[in-house]
């Protein structure tokens, strides 16, 4: 087994009512405020969600997009609260930065789609955190501060110079009185308050002014997408990833190999097999939105001994995530980002939010840009099943999300790790044909003796992911509680 990092502190709680693992303190209280008031583990999710679109900007908002995979009594349901490019857009054009780089919002439509399906309380209810952390403030942190700093000159060219948030300091207390309206009024009037109207007509205007194309037409036409998770055999259990247009699908791909072969697998190979894993299903990445589930069918060529050096995962960063665990059996795993730092840099002035940079995803082949299309989508939260309990997984990390999320289950399965155990061990990412290793990883020389392209990287690097998870029912004799990531700031409640 791989030992934890060393000073590695892995957060877990419990509570008779349910728990929260989030990235940022104020949204586990906001979702624990929501459980004690009688909502279930959509609503404490719907809360958190909101919250970190005020206090983390930089990772997420209202200008971004969730995904989402919720387990009830009746099943799991996979939630894609993400959007397309304009009607408009050229055909074959893409860019990663500025209004031509914006799609659709879908986190506000997503909230309110889960809370209507799956919720016990009011999508008022649920933002009501949100408005109060907005209109009251919050301390900002050094890390925020440090993301404005490197990204000032996108946001200025953005239209954010006379955000409060590009003149606050660390410690600061920062209140957003736009956002706070964006979010009553929401609240308020529902979903169409965000996708038309003085909001939408301000959102257009930014993208216009920013050299984008979405107009008030897309925003009305935009839509949630619900259906089933793609879900494969694991451990004897079941495992549930988001399908298209989320890239969870390589996760499935790479987790199918290993429950049929994965046996036969020597302990010494373990590391290297599974970063060769990686390379192979990152070479499908472009079909994941034509292709979907057809994928598992398709043959992986792993070398047991030697570094293939395919590369492929790419160097993007950013994300955070949200997992609760209710006491009458829902669980929900989940992701909201804006893509890159602050996504687009696009402000809208009026709302006090960035847009998202989606567009930035696409590539070639089935996942080239065009008119009204969505690319491949980094979000890819899973849901765990053994048979008699449920655990929700997800991580921060764009391409590193599928590779966090496949070292953690297979120590959870073959070195007999706890799961506070298995997040805090030292990890590795493949990204742009090198592998980043975590100074503390015990397979590092070997790893690179195979061929690898090993950088030493700190264990605690924000590359190497920030897992949030949630479980309840018997999931290794744990009722229900939150498991945290001492990498970056995750933080876990339960009441």
């Amino acid at each position: 087994m791989i030992a934890p990092a060393a000073n590695a502190v892995t957060p877990v709680s419990s509570g008779p009512l349910g728990a929260v693992a989030a990235g940022h303190p104020l949204a586990v209280d906001a979702a624990l405020a929501v459980l004690q008031t009688g909502g279930n583990a959509v609503d404490a999710a719907v809360a958190a969600h909101a919250v970190l679109a005020v206090v983390m900007p930089n990772a997420c908002g209202v200008g971004g997009d969730s995904l989402f995979l919720v387990r009830t009594p009746s099943g799991v349901t996979a939630v894609n609260g993400s959007g397309r490019s304009a009607r408009t857009a050229p055909e074959g054009e893409a860019t990663d930065d500025g209004g031509g780089s914006v799609t659709v919002p879908g986190s506000v439509h997503a909230w309110g789609e889960l809370v209507s399906r799956h919720g016990r309380q009011s999508l008022s209810d649920a933002l009501g955190p949100a408005i109060r952390v907005a209109e009251d403030g919050f301390d900002v942190d050094k890390s925020l501060v440090t993301a404005v700093h490197e990204q000032r000159d996108r946001l200025v060219r953005g239209g954010a110079g006379d955000w409060a948030l590009m003149h606050a300091s660390a410690g600061a207390r920062l209140r957003q009185p736009e956002l706070a309206a964006v979010l009553g009024a929401v609240a308020t009037d529902g979903t169409q308050a965000f996708y038309g109207g003085r909001i939408a007509d301000a959102l257009c205007r930014a993208v216009h002014r920013d050299g984008g194309r979405l107009d008030l037409t897309d925003l009305e036409s935009h839509q949630t997408v619900v259906g089933e998770p793609v879900s494969i055999a694991w451990d004897g259990g079941r495992v549930h990833v988001q399908p298209p247009s989320s890239q969870g699908v390589l996760l499935a791909m790479a987790l199918q190999w290993l429950d049929e072969r994965g046996g036969t697998v020597h302990v010494a190979v373990r590391e290297h097999v599974q970063v060769e894993l990686t390379e192979a299903v990152f070479g499908f990445r472009d079909r994941c939105i034509s292709d979907g589930a057809a994928l598992l069918d398709q043959p992986l060529a792993i070398d047991p001994v030697h570094a293939s050096r395919r590369g492929g995962p790419r160097a993007y960063l950013h994300t955070t995530g949200v997992a609760v665990a209710d006491a009458e059996g829902a669980v929900v795993s989940s992701l909201l980002s804006v893509f890159d730092d602050f996504g687009s840099g696009t402000f809208v002035a009026e709302g006090g939010f960035t847009l998202n940079n989606r567009a930035g995803g696409f590539t070639t082949g089935p996942n080239s840009p065009g008119p009204g299309r969505q690319p491949v989508h980094t979000l890819a939260p899973i849901l765990v099943e053994n048979g008699s309990g449920f655990l929700a997984l997800a991580t921060p990390g764009a391409d590193g999300q599928v590779q966090t999320l496949l070292q953690l289950l297979c120590r959870l399965r073959w070195d007999g790790a706890s799961l506070p155990e298995a997040v805090a061990a030292p990890r590795w990412r493949s990204e742009g044909g090198e592998l980043l290793v975590g100074s503390g990883h015990p397979g590092a020389a070997d790893l690179r003796w195979r061929g690898h392209r090993v950088v030493t990287v700190d264990d605690g690097d924000p590359r190497l992911g920030a897992v949030v998870s949630a479980a309840n029912g018997a999931w290794k004799g744990i009722r229900p509680s939150a498991t945290g990531d001492w990498r970056r700031q995750v933080a876990t409640g339960g009441t």
